[in-house]
């Protein structure tokens, strides 16, 4: 992560996985519309990531782009306003699902119920203590 006026700044993969009748085409410009939507809120940048592997032939250096999938630039805090734009973004789109990744972690929004997909966001969110730490409170309660 990187800082920003005393800010962490932590980015985001969002991948977007089309319908089986989407081409690249169309999931290029739905991908697109999502960067413009994401770009309204407080984010630093989204950026569509670069495809690994060779350009394709005539192709200039630096252009292959991973089709569908973006690096979104944050502070932390606006992480929840990402999810819920991208989960509301999802309906009525031709989508199958989006999947974000951050530190390891990562959320895939699709066919989950309402419950089932707000606790697997409430997960994501909010992924408790680094690994080897006890949740705050949990010593007393121990101890007690």
């Amino acid at each position: 992560m990187r800082d920003r006026g005393g800010e962490r700044l932590g980015t985001v993969r969002v991948a977007v996985v089309g319908g089986a009748d989407v081409d690249d085409d169309e999931l290029d410009a739905l991908t697109g519309q999502l960067r413009q939507a994401l770009l309204e809120l407080e984010v630093d940048d989204v950026r569509p990531v670069r495809a690994a592997g060779a350009a394709p032939d005539g192709a200039k250096p630096g252009e292959a782009v991973a089709v569908g999938v973006l690096a979104v630039t944050l502070v932390p805090v606006v992480l929840r306003s990402v999810v819920r734009l991208v989960e509301v973004w999802l309906q009525n789109r031709p989508v199958r699902s989006v999947r974000l990744e951050l530190d390891g972690r990562s959320l895939e929004l699709g066919d989950a119920s309402g419950t089932e997909k707000q606790r697997l966001i409430e997960a994501f969110l909010d992924p408790g203590p680094p690994a080897g730490q006890e949740p705050a409170g949990r010593e007393a309660a121990d101890r007690g």
